[in-house]
């Protein structure tokens, strides 16, 4: 009868939430032959070089960043309690310049010093500005604002980490503030011209992250064997692939971004509305590896995890299992006391205070912050300049 399959035929059509009515087969077939636990190879090192190819590969562009000089320029400087806050403009990639919030502790230094990478949440109008106080422009203040207390409990975590003694560095993606804004409806359309180009908007992202750290480390104030990487949401994402594909950050703090494949993909994830999951998507990539498998390029170096146990975004079923594949492999270097994995059961997605406190301990730790190094008397960040 027209119209109706017969029996036993596979239907070619999509389900409700646009997934192919077959994802269940595509998925049986990704085995991610290249991860740590299916190597025949126990030479770690070789693997990982292996796998940072390939993963560079789906990049589109070649991994390692180009000659050019960063030629940076300070913009705007100003007084903020403990530290220095300086608007910087540098060259972020043979394309073109960028802007970035600069916080440089007082002192004789060289500082440990900290990339904060921004998070997505649809709030394009502002980037750096949801990890540093913005100085000017009441309107951005508000925004800011509003946000460091919807997601950051109030904080603003680079102002945090800079009174405690770090140097820190936030700039803006493409399509975020000073290089936005982007409309949410319109990232699919920015994906899909990039790919035309050549590149993706993941793919740019991590390259340009990789030169931020660069940056960073090559300031005269900053220790670059002391550079860490930290963001939550995909924040956190960019922080530990940072971390998985850059030799030059040393450790990274992820809060709420991290899962397995097979389990994100599933009916009702927010990831199938498409739009924002570009910033994270690497054409070809799962072909060959998981998502854990790709963070664990970073091995054995320092590394932590936080999900939200409320987290409605990254069901625990892959929160579990990625943190299981994590665990096994930093376990083999004999390297487990330098990986943390930890689900907050009341938390949703957010990183809150209490999260934040534990992630400062853990980047003195593995960083370490100068002697004396704390918050403003009294807690919490330095009051805002006049």
């Amino acid at each position: 009868m027209a119209g109706r399959l017969a029996p036993g035929r596979m239907t070619l059509g999509i389900t409700r939430r646009v997934l192919p009515a077959f994802y269940e087969r595509l998925k049986d077939e990704l085995t991610f032959p290249l991860s740590w636990e299916r190597s025949t190879a126990r030479d770690f090192p070789a693997w990982r070089a292996e796998a940072r190819a390939v993963a560079g590969q789906s990049l589109l562009q070649p991994l390692t960043p180009g000659p050019e000089p960063f030629d940076p320029v300070t913009v705007e400087e100003w007084p903020a309690g403990r530290y220095t806050a300086r608007t910087v403009e540098f060259a972020l990639s043979r394309y073109g310049r960028a802007r970035g919030s600069l916080l440089v502790p007082h002192g004789a230094g060289p500082f440990p010093a900290v990339l904060i990478l921004h998070d997505h949440g649809a709030e394009f109008t502002i980037g750096r500005e949801k990890a540093v106080r913005p100085r000017s422009g009441p309107d951005r203040l508000a925004r800011a604002t509003a946000w460091a207390e919807r997601h950051y409990g109030g904080r603003f975590i680079g102002d945090e980490l800079a009174a405690r003694g770090y140097a820190v560095l936030a700039v803006d993606t493409l399509g975020w503030g000073d290089r936005g804004p982007l409309a949410y409806e319109d990232q699919q359309a920015l994906a899909a011209n990039l790919l035309q180009l050549g590149t993706s908007p993941a793919g740019l992202a991590a390259h340009e992250d990789i030169r931020a750290a660069a940056f960073l480390a090559s300031l005269p104030e900053v220790d670059e064997r002391r550079v860490g990487a930290l963001g939550f949401s995909m924040g956190a994402y960019r922080a530990w692939q940072l971390s998985a594909l850059s030799d030059g950050v040393r450790a990274a703090a992820a809060v709420c971004w991290m899962t397995g494949l097979k389990e994100m993909m599933v009916p009702g994830n927010n990831t199938l509305r498409g739009q924002s999951a570009y910033f994270m998507l690497h054409p070809g990539l799962h072909r060959h590896l998981d998502i854990p498998d790709v963070a664990s390029l970073a091995a054995p170096k320092p590394a932590l995890f936080h999900a939200g146990g409320r987290d409605h975004l990254f069901p625990a079923a892959g929160v579990e299992s990625a943190y299981a594949k994590l665990r096994a492999v930093w376990e083999s270097q004999g390297a487990g006391d330098r990986l943390t994995t930890e689900v907050w059961p009341d938390t949703g997605h957010a990183f809150t205070a209490a999260m934040q406190d534990e992630v400062y301990a853990w980047l003195d730790t593995w960083l370490g912050a100068p002697a004396g190094s704390g918050p403003e008397p009294g807690g919490g960040t330095s009051p805002p300049p006049a």
